[in-house]
């Protein structure tokens, strides 16, 4: 199979010499070339890896609906649905974030149930051209913004059903986008998952990096030829956000394919002129972090409960009377065994909610961002308005990956309460975990306007807006870092 590579590999590239650059790539510690060839070696049995998964995926989201509710004196060590809710909400969910940090998203190429399943189908599917609107930059964030929004109408983390139908629904959801569109492609896992673009996002300051040998000019580009899953040209890339970690590309033997690297965390942000900045995914991490704060603050905060309680008043007054309907159990939380039945004036105001925390904190930071672009501009930056907003948009990255963490994971770290480092020690380390999101955007930020050549001594006033956006971002999450 090797030889087969090389000898394509050589004749493509014997074609595109013109174009083609050979890299001075530095060496690479012994470590880092061992684990390269144990994954090369072991990823024939990452079929067997995924099918694993898939099984603990029926476990988590199946078992729990099929248990009687749990008694309200048990606890994970004791229950078996509030344990199997602790591994997803508490364990899973955070961690896979976390792991991007360090591995990019492997969790995507080698773990992944949804993706395996989605490619599998691809294999026997229609393999039809993937349409406009599934490639439009913009997809990822609807995709990412409705299935949050959906996931707390009708009450995700805290109901089994609703856990096993939204994670079952975007299985088959999954399995049928690679049913139809691609070859030998996952559709699903570049433009669809809501997750995926996420980690995506955050991968950016993963310290995994797949490098070409031989590079080919033009910077990153899109095509559905080729090796790669997602649809990188692999011969220009130059961007982690689509790469899933998979080894498909790997080939140690071979002179023209991609080899791993191991930078610091945080190193592709800094330099992110360089790597394929891109407006849509910039927007996209103020969007993300306003949703996902929204649908934190709606529970603990109580200004949301006397906003829809004068709603409820007003609707009731003018004759709005169906908002006091239940609604339906597929669209909203309706568990009367539970105590929770929303109606319709919950599933309104909860949407409202969300988006408008979402749109008030977006406005918040693309102003600060463009302020920032502005100001970088007058200190001599390089480049137009736009594209310094869309490099200074990246800054918010660890801030905003780190609040994310602690106010959607929270449970992770909840066990901590019960030792000897107790309540104060659990928002100590919530605290730190903030504060280093907060020092690491900061570096971003001065990493980014040097990179834009703004001179030391004039970074400090493009700086402070950036400070203040990470700093708003940190109050909004207070109610998660420190509580109420």
């Amino acid at each position: 199979m090797t030889e087969i590579y090389n000898h394509l590999s050589t004749a493509h590239h014997a074609h595109v010499s013109k174009r083609a650059e050979k890299q001075a790539l530095p060496d690479r510690p012994g470590w880092v070339v061992r684990l390269e060839g144990w994954m090369v070696a072991t990823r024939g049995r990452f079929g067997l890896v995924q099918a694993g998964m898939f099984i603990v995926f029926l476990i988590v989201i199946g078992i729990p609906v099929l248990l009687a509710d749990p008694a309200a004196e048990t606890t994970p060590l004791t229950n078996w649905t509030l344990a199997l809710q602790y591994l997803l909400w508490g364990i899973w969910f955070p961690l896979v974030f976390l792991s991007v940090i360090v591995l990019g998203r492997l969790w995507c190429g080698v773990l992944c149930p949804m993706g395996a399943a989605s490619e599998l189908a691809n294999r026997y599917g229609l393999h039809r051209k993937i349409p406009a609107w599934i490639r439009w930059e913009g997809t990822p964030a609807l995709s990412f913004i409705i299935m949050t929004v959906y996931g707390q109408t009708i009450g995700v983390r805290d109901h089994p059903e609703a856990a096993a139908g939204l994670f079952g629904g975007t299985m088959l959801l999954a399995i049928a986008i690679g049913g139809i569109y691609g070859r030998k492609k996952r559709v699903w896992c570049r433009h669809l998952c809501p997750i995926g673009r996420v980690l995506g996002l955050y991968s950016r300051l993963g310290a995994v990096q797949f490098t070409p040998k031989v590079r080919l000019a033009g910077g990153d580009a899109y095509t559905e030829k080729g090796a790669c899953p997602t649809m990188i040209d692999l011969p220009r890339k130059n961007e982690s956000r689509h790469c899933i970690t998979c080894f498909r590309c790997v080939h140690p033997q071979a002179a023209g394919s991609l080899r791993l690297d191991i930078r610091h965390p945080g190193q592709e942000v800094e330099t992110i002129r360089d790597n394929r900045a891109n407006p849509a995914e910039a927007w996209f991490l103020f969007l993300d972090t306003g949703v996902a704060l929204g649908g934190f603050l709606w529970l603990v905060l109580p200004q949301y409960q006397q906003l829809r309680q004068a709603f409820g008043v007003w609707s009731i007054e003018h004759g709005w009377n169906w908002v006091t309907s239940i609604g339906p159990s597929w669209l909203m939380s309706v568990h009367p065994a539970r105590a929770e039945v929303f109606r319709w004036l919950d599933f309104l105001m909860i949407v409202f909610f969300m988006l408008a925390t979402m749109a008030l904190l977006t406005a918040v930071l693309a102003g600060l961002t463009a302020v920032s672009a502005w100001l970088a501009k007058r200190a001599g930056a390089d480049g137009g308005r736009r594209q310094l907003f869309t490099e200074l948009g990246y800054q918010y990255a660890p801030v905003a990956l780190m609040s994310l963490i602690i106010g959607l994971g929270a449970e992770l770290l909840h066990p901590l309460r019960y030792t000897a480092l107790g309540e104060a020690g659990e928002g100590a380390i919530r605290g730190g975990l903030f504060l280093t999101g907060v020092v690491w955007s900061v570096w971003l930020g001065i990493k980014i306007l040097e990179r834009q050549n703004v001179s030391l001594n004039r970074r400090l006033v493009p700086l402070l807006p950036g400070i203040a956006g990470s700093l708003v971002v940190g109050i909004g999450w207070w109610p998660a870092i420190f509580g109420l």
